[in-house]
């Protein structure tokens, strides 16, 4: 198999993996503003409050898609790091 051939796979490899992190990422954080655009119900949010901060189900919810959202904001950035190696193997 010939350098630019694996450059090539590479690079493509790395542009399909970058857009579907990026397309990832972007939709957890946007579902993980949805708590704080919609108003919850009233008896719920008096029970929640009673809580430690941490221990709220819409803290901890939030938190999860945050961290997913940036874990596959680095799988992008993986894709990224995949498209430089391969144009710099590709000659490209």
């Amino acid at each position: 198999m010939s350098t630019t051939l694996l450059g090539a796979l590479l690079g493509g490899c790395g542009v399909v993996l970058g857009a579907v992190g990026v397309w990832r990422s972007y939709a957890l954080a946007r579902e993980a503003l949805v708590p704080f655009v919609h108003e919850g119900d009233p008896t719920r949010e008096a029970i929640e409050a009673r809580r430690p901060v941490p221990l709220r189900p819409r803290v901890r919810l939030v938190a999860r898609r945050v961290a997913l959202s940036l874990a596959w904001m680095l799988v992008a950035f993986y894709g990224l790091y995949l498209v430089l190696r391969g144009g710099a193997l590709g000659g490209w």
